[in-house]
């Protein structure tokens, strides 16, 4: 069954502000809109307000309402002007996700199999599919982030797909030409596809010495025979909370910290005696934790503490 869009869409004369640039979509970011609106009311105050603020859908438990036609950019990934989410994405609000309940969860179901519609319409796969913060750190949706269901939603927007006789993927030959200025982690990004898999398949040792025009795989099997190492027993992370500002940002364990995220290609400064592992929590160090933080879903904060540390051991396995 089809679901039906109410549109109450932007005036022209308001274009400059909240949707000055055309587009050809490439991607779907998913947000949670942080409050208990509706979605009449949530399309409703962001066409008629002054800020810049905008996007495409609001879904809540009833229905799906659109305010900036899916030919227009919209502002709403925090990327910057020209940046891929803003230019390049349609965004999707899930309404009620401030309480949750009975209303988020139906907006959310909703949600999904309207994602799904939209993917099949465009022939595409799931791995078009953002969470806005992928764009630019931001913790959203929310709600969803917050109870670590990201994967399950993803999984469930893809069984809808499949219902509706969409495609798996929309990559062709599931492969990704690197171009100028992409790092392992923007392709990452880009494609949906996580870093760690794209060194498996791709039998990549160090996400920098990847070249222009170099085509990557994206899925089927791994290119690498090398047999995996345990690398989590020669790394005994320490527990407690490390950051640039913590007393506790030198020695040791800092190091230890250091050298596990060399190991997973996110502390690399080869022009730094021993790549820079120098056991103080510095700007440098802070910002390989929010890269890893932002690839694999956590807070983006740059800040070492018990999830983080889980998460780093679970790569290394």
């Amino acid at each position: 069954m089809t679901i039906s869009v109410k549109k109450n869409l932007v005036s022209e004369a308001k274009y400059a502000l909240k949707c000055p640039n055309a587009m050809t979509a490439e991607y779907i970011t998913i947000h949670n809109t942080a409050n208990d609106a509706s979605a009449a009311n949530e399309i409703s105050y962001m066409i008629e307000n002054t800020s810049s603020t905008s996007f495409h859908f609001a879904v809540d438990d009833k229905e799906v309402r659109q305010g900036i036609p899916t030919n227009r950019n919209a502002w709403h990934t925090g990327d910057g002007k020209n940046g891929t989410g803003n230019r390049k994405s349609i965004g999707v609000e899930i309404c009620y996700s401030k309480s949750g309940g009975p209303k988020y969860k139906a907006a959310e179901k909703l949600a999904i199999k309207f994602v799904a519609q939209l993917l099949k319409e465009r022939g595409w796969g799931i791995d078009r599919v953002r969470k806005h913060q992928d764009w630019n750190g931001k913790y959203c949706p929310h709600r969803i982030l917050s109870e670590g269901r990201w994967d399950e939603v993803k999984a469930a927007i893809e069984t809808e797909l499949k219902a509706l006789g969409g495609k798996t993927t929309s990559k062709p030959g599931g492969t990704y030409t690197i171009k100028k200025g992409d790092a392992l982690s923007v392709i990452a990004q880009k494609t949906g596809v996580s870093m760690a898999t794209l060194q498996r398949l791709n039998g990549i040792k160090n996400p920098n010495l990847i070249k222009v025009g170099q085509v990557l795989k994206l899925t089927g099997s791994s290119t690498s025979s090398a047999k995996p190492s345990n690398k989590k027993t020669s790394y005994a992370l320490p527990s407690g909370i490390y950051k640039v500002t913590s007393p506790m940002r030198k020695g040791d364990d800092v190091r230890r910290i250091q050298k596990a995220l060399a190991a997973l290609y996110f502390y690399p400064d080869k022009g730094a005696k021993n790549n820079g592992i120098d056991g103080v929590y510095g700007p440098k160090t802070a910002n390989a934790v929010k890269r890893f933080q932002s690839i694999y879903g956590l807070v983006a904060d740059g800040i070492y503490g018990p999830k983080t540390k889980a998460k780093i051991e679970s790569k290394l396995k």
